[in-house]
């Protein structure tokens, strides 16, 4: 076990206020697909982004992948796979798409009943993906929500992207001003580590957790390196994996209004070197989350 796991922070050893139960969990992951969560309590970090090009990959390996989108109102994903079947539709191209489904909000009365009916129909949806689909990739609000902490519960690989600032790493952990020694485990941590502990309670299953440095600067600085240095030692105290993320460029949020990634596009079609860097990069992540479906396929 990694050091700083021997004790749970104090809001991880109360029940959950969003009253997610292991049956819950367990009723969800019936199926065999590999899921795949994005998420991260601030938004602008990316994910969207993340989810797609993902999702693309798979769906070029020749995998079935389904989708979920859990935020019913800014539906980024779900915008993104719109924008992507109208291009196609216009221009006369098949390109491949997931089979995607976005669960709505609750507008029952209590909390309990939006609670019940948000859960209900989660895991319709992704008990029917599961049965299905080689992998579910879950796109999660940049907040913490119900529905968020479901998608989280049920994850078998977590990917968290972060913008390359302390700003987005105030939320994994909180750091001395001065020394930037490492205090304590924050808020979205602590979320993990609770679904974390419903995950192994419900099927003995585990969540790999991976976090992406993503939107990174090509040129060096300190405040790079500083960020880099207290990343991996938080990374060993409370268990997760270092991701290459994406740099900052242009082609990624040019992209969205077509629905298009950078696996899409083909060589020889005004495609330039940094577009093929990007690619290489979105090639680099996927080779790090160590997907078993992959690994198998490369095996054989």
């Amino acid at each position: 076990m990694p050091e700083g796991q021997e004790t749970a922070p104090e809001a991880a050893q109360k029940e959950p206020q969003s009253g997610i139960s292991t049956e819950t969990v367990a009723a969800a992951k019936k199926g065999r697909a590999h899921v795949i969560v994005l998420g991260n309590e601030k938004g602008g970090s990316g994910k969207t982004t993340s989810a797609m090009h993902v999702i693309a990959v798979l769906l070029q390996e020749g995998f079935r992948v389904g989708s979920l989108d859990l935020d019913s109102r800014q539906r980024s994903l779900s915008r993104y796979v719109e924008n992507r079947f109208q291009w196609c539709r216009a221009n006369g191209m098949r390109l491949p798409l997931p089979d995607h489904q976005v669960i709505e909000l609750s507008e029952r009365e209590t909390v309990a009943e939006r609670q019940a009916d948000e859960r209900e129909r989660f895991e319709v949806e992704l008990a029917r993906l599961s049965a299905t689909r080689d992998f579910v990739v879950i796109d999660c609000p940049g907040s913490d929500s119900f529905l968020s902490r479901l998608g989280h519960a049920v994850a078998d690989t977590l990917i968290t992207p972060m913008n390359d600032s302390f700003v987005d790493f105030d939320l994994l952990a909180r750091v001395d001003p001065q020394t930037y020694d490492i205090k304590g485990p924050s808020v979205y941590s602590e979320m993990v580590w609770e679904s974390r502990k419903r995950r192994a309670i419900a099927d003995g299953g585990s969540i790999d957790w991976v976090v992406m440095r993503n939107r990174l600067s090509m040129l060096d600085a300190k405040n790079k390196r500083r960020l880099e240095g207290v990343l991996e030692l938080l990374a060993d105290r409370i268990g997760f994996r270092m991701a290459p993320g994406f740099g900052e460029r242009v082609i990624f949020r040019e992209m969205f209004p077509s629905g298009l990634t950078l696996l899409d596009l083909k060589e020889g079609g005004g495609i330039s070197m940094s577009h093929v860097a990007a690619r290489a990069e979105v090639r680099q992540l996927i080779q790090t989350l160590h997907l078993p479906q992959l690994s198998d396929r490369a095996a054989s």
